[in-house]
């Protein structure tokens, strides 16, 4: 599929698969219960641990389900969203025991860390795995988030994989399978670089949700609610966990929903070096509304791409403004804006940027390692989807970038969707 041009034409009326047809079938045939005792009791059956810790994440678990609770919703979709909250509510019994158990945990410094933000869809996952691949850096690879804590039992194979990089490797299978497009647009193989927001989703919050379930109640919640206690405590016992396990120095992160929680990362973090993407939101928009309409087909009775087409467009607003809104909470001698078009054009170069505002330099080995990294992972190697926002959402392109003349006017961002 390397270079292969995918042209994804049946958002609204979906062609399943046959492995699609069978694994929606299947979905219909389960019963599941979407409520906060199930979760917590299943996740309980899978550790053998009991102690959740404080319980106002009930109210948050809460909605998150209720968010999927809806006849649109497929059996598969129902299910799915279960098994993944199961999923969080286990890792947090874990770190909980772990954390008991190794209290010296909580002296771990994260210090002087590289921050990577920007919108979802504008490069801030294959920097991220650029500079990671240099390894002076901590980094958090998929598997590793998923799954923090080791599992009582379970030892590394003769390639040094445990239980959850296979575990992590199954469903990474299971989607290329089932899904091969969406595996196409958002890989996410077990080593893949991933967003620390994995430590936030066992707390029960984050932007997270959005992306795979339809959830403006909770995105009206999220965004209420002051969201530092949750970086603070969830993710950073998250990293330091990590840390303990394999020091570094420092650590390379990413995740673009700190463009709306600029307070509550330089609060965590108040030593990083930022590191802020830019580029087209329209392009972001097409990309992720393309994606998320495209991955409705199963967990949706209908994938309203004009739905998605919207809420994307709200939503990629809202973190525009957030981040211009905070921008003077980032320091100034530690920041670097990388321009997508600049970024792409030559990455490598902007990486070395990116390293002489961190105070790190740029030795033989790192280039090396960098290099090693880019082919063995050339663009496009699983595809390239050609998006048409016109032919597949009925939408004007600079009626869209209207809205981010704000935008526009702050940073030399160039328009790409004409």
């Amino acid at each position: 599929m390397a270079g292969q041009k995918i042209r994804i034409d049946d958002l609204a009326k979906p062609v399943l698969s046959d492995a699609q047809k069978a694994a929606v079938a299947y979905g219909e045939r389960v019963e599941t219960d979407l409520s906060t005792k199930a979760v917590l009791e299943a996740a309980v059956e899978r550790t053998g641990l009991e102690d959740f810790g404080a319980d106002d994440f009930h109210e948050r678990l809460d909605l998150w389900l209720a968010c999927a609770d809806e006849p649109n919703r497929t059996g598969l979709g129902r299910m799915i969203h279960f098994n993944d909250c199961v999923r969080y509510a286990a890792t947090r019994l874990r770190i909980r025991d772990y954390l008991k158990q190794h209290p010296e945990i909580h002296d771990v410094k994260i210090e002087r860390p590289i921050i990577v933000i920007g919108l979802p869809r504008s490069g801030t996952t294959h920097l991220v795995n650029l500079i990671a691949a240099d390894q002076r850096l901590r980094s958090m690879p998929l598997w590793e988030g998923q799954e923090p804590v080791p599992v009582p039992g379970e030892v590394p194979d003769a390639d040094g994989h445990d239980g959850r990089w296979h575990r992590c490797n199954e469903v990474w299978q299971n989607m290329r399978s089932n899904s091969p497009l969406l595996a196409a647009m958002h890989p996410m193989e077990p080593d893949h670089i991933h967003e620390e927001l994995e430590f936030l989703l066992p707390d029960f919050t984050s932007y997270n949700i959005e992306w795979v379930v339809r959830a403006p109640k909770w995105r009206d919640y999220y965004l209420a609610h002051d969201q530092t206690p949750h970086y603070q405590g969830a993710l950073l016992e998250g990293l330091q966990i990590l840390q303990y396990h394999m020091p570094r120095e420092r650590w390379v992160l990413k995740c673009p929903q700190h463009l709306e929680q600029i307070g509550p990362l330089m609060k965590t973090f108040p030593d990083a070096t930022i590191v802020v993407t830019h580029r087209d939101p329209v392009s972001v928009i097409q990309s992720a509304a393309t994606m998320l309409a495209y991955g409705a087909r199963t967990s949706y009775r209908s994938t309203d791409p004009e739905w998605y087409l919207e809420y994307w467009h709200d939503r990629v607003r809202r973190l525009l403004e957030a981040s211009v809104r905070d921008r003077h909470l980032l320091p100034s001698d530690r920041t670097i804006d990388v321009l997508f078009h600049e970024f792409m054009a030559d990455d490598v170069a902007m990486v070395e940027k990116i390293y002489d505002v961190a105070g790190l330099p740029m030795t033989n080995d790192a280039r090396r390692q960098i290099d090693e990294y880019m082919v063995a992972h050339p663009r496009g190697k699983d595809g390239q989807v050609v998006y048409d926002l016109r032919a597949d959402f009925g939408a004007d392109p600079a009626e869209l970038r209207r809205a981010f003349d704000f935008y526009f006017d702050r940073f030399d961002v160039r328009v790409e969707v004409k």
